[in-house]
Parts: structure tokens; sequence; C-alpha cells
């Protein structure tokens, strides 16, 4: 079987490649460390100290890193109190992935995930010598699996998710998914639906934990950070802040359009635009300065002070979000307005508070989508026109948009745990003779 998985991949791998020189050398965003990752060559990793138990945490991406590195956290916490010591290291498949984990787990403690072949599988396996492993949400590689069942390594999925679609996929292969399911220890589900998709696929064992989103996202509006950026972009205490995060095309434009409609009789209204993906700041740039609206980069910021008289911000550095959801009022969450992405995390602009909305398109946030939507907490809107209603209401209905986003505070803060259960389940599958680096005991059953 490897030797198969590793010619169809070479295969894959070959066909990609004009592909991959093309988003280097276009200015898009790259593949996160191509040769790395294919050859399973990562920085040197801190060695294990006797008594110290190694956890490899694996995120495809910024959400998943970030879930991971609040698990890490609780982990540590309650192996503290039980008197056990766990050094967590964590990888990722994406540059911006990358980039938080080695803010959240530090350079030293992060590296690129190998691709599926066999030999940068070991490679890696060799160098950080795990007693256990955590996948976020739903990151299954035959070859990674099957290596950690080989050598007695217990894997974790957390926050395990499965949409209809990754259901109806998965089913097409059932053999495979059903063997690879099968080298899980856990998945700890993040609903009840989800559970039971991955329990038909054949996992095991499976726990529901909740949904780690919950806990993940802040809600201080009064956080350094947040009072930080508020006073870099020179938000007066009167302003109201429309913002829209995580976007793809052609949210940018569409959110452009409301907030030029709605300003000439709501002049306290701010638009602060954050892209999902930093490349496409130069493209955003282009349709702000096309528009004639005088508007400002985030990154000019740090070297020149904010014109109040300027309504517009391009936030256009990686890692700040979750912070400036807190100086919203009014929020729209992208990647929602069409079917390709699936929508991104609704649940930081609530957590604060926020009056939210987002497109149809959500099915990466069904379960979070259906709180909040039975709760009366967010708004659903179809396109440009019912975003410029959305918005319109909030800046003319402020109580009612203020009652909406107060329930949402509520929904997120009353779902809150899925983290704190997930990291003791983590420590209880620990292998705890992994301290002097040899690795984890076949877990049975």
């Amino acid at each position: 079987m490897p030797l198969l998985l590793n010619i169809l991949y070479l295969t894959i791998a070959t066909l990609a490649l004009p592909w991959v020189a093309w988003r280097r050398i276009s200015g898009g965003r790259p593949v996160a460390a191509p040769w790395s990752r294919f050859s399973g060559t990562i920085p040197r990793l801190p060695p294990i100290d006797d008594g110290v138990e190694r956890i490899w945490l694996h995120g495809v991406s910024v959400g998943e890193v970030g879930l991971l590195a609040s698990l890490a956290g609780e982990i540590r916490r309650q192996a503290d109190e039980s008197g056990r010591r766990i050094d967590c290291v964590a990888s990722s498949s994406t540059t911006t992935g990358l980039e938080v984990a080695a803010r959240r787990f530090g350079a030293e403690r992060s590296f690129p995930c190998p691709l599926d072949f066999s030999w940068a599988v070991n490679r890696v396996f060799d160098q950080v010598r795990p007693g256990l492993i955590v996948l976020g949400e739903l990151e299954l590689w035959p070859n990674l699996l099957a290596s950690a069942r080989d050598r007695g390594i217990p894997v974790i999925v957390a926050n395990g998710r499965m949409s209809e679609r990754s259901s109806r996929g998965y089913g097409r292969i059932r053999p495979l998914a059903r063997r690879m399911l099968g080298m899980v220890s856990l998945v700890a589900a993040r609903s009840v639906v989800d559970a039971g998709r991955f329990a038909s696929l054949g996992a095991p064992r499976v726990a529901i934990t909740g949904s780690m989103k919950f806990d993940g996202v802040r809600g201080d509006r009064t956080a350094a950070d947040v009072v930080r950026l508020r006073r870099l972009a020179g938000m007066a205490d009167g302003d109201v802040v429309f913002l829209a995060g995580s976007t793809q095309a052609p949210e940018e434009r569409l959110a452009l359009d409301v907030f030029r409609s709605l300003l000439i009789h709501h002049p306290a209204l701010r638009l602060v635009i954050v892209p999902r993906h930093v490349e496409r700041s130069a493209e955003i740039a282009a349709i702000l300065e096309a528009s004639g609206c005088r508007w400002q980069r985030r990154s000019d910021l740090d070297q020149e002070a904010a014109d109040t008289a300027v309504r517009i911000l391009l936030v256009d550095v990686t890692g700040e979000l979750g912070w400036w959801w807190g100086t919203a009022a009014i929020a729209f969450v992208g990647g929602s307005l069409d079917g390709r992405r699936g929508g991104q995390n609704m649940l930081e602009p609530a957590a604060y508070g926020a009056a939210v909305c987002f497109g149809p398109q959500t099915r990466n946030f069904a379960d979070e989508v259906r709180t909040l939507r039975e709760a009366d907490a967010a708004r659903v809107v179809a396109d440009g026109a019912e975003l410029e209603a959305f918005v319109r209401w909030c800046l003319e209905e402020p109580a009612e948009a203020a009652a909406l986003g107060s329930r949402a505070a509520t929904i997120v803060a009353s779902r809150r745990g899925a983290t704190a259960e997930t990291a003791r389940l983590v420590l209880e599958m620990l292998p705890r003779e992994t301290g002097s680096g040899c690795q984890g005991s076949r877990l049975k059953g």
C-alpha cells in the first residue's frame, strides 16, 4: 500500500509542478515549504527531556492552528495540575498556518507538515518523536496514519467536523475511509451529527465534546489589543465600524458599495476590510483606488498616524482579525456568498456582541450557524442588496442591532467547555512512558 500511494502521489506532484511554480512567480500565495514537506526535512526541535511527554498537533491553516494552540494551553494547564510535563509542537500545511503556529507555539516548536509520502512521514516521526498526535477537524492521510499505528502512537481527531459533502465524498471511497478511520484512536466530534457521520464511516471510538470554536474566540472589547488597534486606526467613540472579515472576491466590492451607499446619511460609519488571504491586498487596493474613496492600509499605520478623516481601512497584515472584530459594531463574515469556500468563523464577531451577518453558504459551520439562528443571534444575507439592508437596519435601529449582538455573545458564552473536555481526553490517551523519548505503546480497542 505505501508503494502504490507513493507512486500515485508522485504522479500528482509531477502534474502539479507547473501550478506550484506559477503560484510562486505570480505573486499569489505560495505553496508552503514544498521541498521540506516532500523530503520530510524539518528544523531541529528542542530535545525531549526525561519525564516530558510530547504531543504533535496538526492544523491545516490559520483557524485550525489557532484552535489547537488554545487546546495546547488547556492541555498544559490540566497536565500541570496532575504533575505531568507536556511539550506541544505544531505543524501546518499552509504559509499562513505556519506563521500562526510560529507565533503561538514558538518558531522552534513549529514545522511544515510532511506530504503523505512514506519517506517524508517517517523522517518527521523520527525527528518529532511524539507520544500522541492531534489532528484538527478532519485531516486524514493514509501513510501518516499507518506510520502512527505501526509506531504505536495514538491519533486523535479534535473538533471533528464532517460536512454532508465530505461524508458523501468519503462514502464514495468507503473501504479506504474505513481503513483510515480504523487507525484513529478517538474522534472528538463537535456535534451529534458529525459524530454519526464519523461512526457510519467506521470510526471505532467517537466522543461528542461540542465545538472548540466556541472556546477559541475572544469577546473582550476592552482587551489591550483591541484598544491598541482602535487607537492605531484613529477610531473615535462615536464611530460605527462595519467590518467585512475573511472576505473573498467579490465580497470586498459589495462591502464597499454598501459603505458608499450609506455613508452620506450616516457619516459616523467606518469600513474595515480584512481579506481571507492577505496576498489579495493589491487586488483590493485597486478596487478602493478606482472607487475614488480615501482609504488607508493597516501596514502604514505602524509608521504614520491614522488620518481620522479617512473612513476606510484595508487590513493587509495577517493574524489580527480576532482583535479587529472587537472594534466592530456590524460584522459581515466572508467566504459565504458562494459555494466555493463554505464560510468562515462567525463565532469570533459573535463573541464580541457585534451584529453579525453572513451569506447562505456556510457548510463548514453548519452547527454553529444553526445554534446562532435558533437564538435569533445572527442574520443571513443572500447578496449585496440584502447586505446593504442589514447594515442600514443596524444603523437605523441601533437598539435592535445591539440586542442581536447581545444574544450572540450570550450564546457563545453558554457553549464553552469543549476545549477542556478535549484536553482531558488527550491526556487520558497519552501514554506516560514517552518521557525518555520512546514511542507510545500500542493502544488496544
